[in-house]
């Protein structure tokens, strides 16, 4: 029988966390023609591991990792009423063991350490063409803000 358990990442994840980060870069490069095709890297992982504000979580299954991600402390704008909000990405699960919830287990982990905080707004980006991760990220209860928009001038 499978055992699931979120826990908060150590050092010696770090090497699989760096293969999953290019698993994420993998995923997204297809919807952001903007990615390099090489050396591409989105995050400070070691750093992440040890920041007093930032909250960085594996999924294991017997004791195997099988994904993760974070929840950031980040300083609004001063227009919005929040002071704070938390801001989640890194989000990844080993392709053999998507669908079976693990993701929603992250997630949920994630916004119980954000709450815990005393932080109750929570944002994430996701790519809009990215029609299952919306799905997934819906199902935990976010709604969609704000479509960021790109344009590659010709020419420069």
């Amino acid at each position: 029988m499978e055992q699931l358990t979120i826990r908060k990442a150590i050092m010696a994840d770090l090497m699989t966390l760096l293969a999953f980060e290019q698993g994420v870069v993998a995923a997204e490069r297809p919807f952001n023609p903007t990615i390099k095709n090489e050396d591409a890297t989105y995050y400070d992982i070691g750093h992440m591991i040890v920041a007093d504000h930032i909250h960085l979580a594996v999924a294991e299954i017997n004791g195997e990792i099988v994904g993760s991600g974070y929840a950031r402390i980040e300083q609004s704008q001063s227009c919005f009423k929040h002071k704070k909000f938390g801001y989640l990405g890194f989000m990844y699960v080993l392709p053999a063991c998507r669908g079976k919830g693990i993701n929603a287990k992250i997630l949920n982990a994630l916004i119980q350490w954000c709450t815990s905080k005393k932080i109750n707004e929570i944002r994430l980006d996701v790519y809009s063409e990215n029609t299952s991760a919306i799905k997934a990220y819906e199902k935990v209860g976010f709604t969609k803000l704000l479509t960021h928009m790109r344009m590659k001038v010709e020419g420069i």
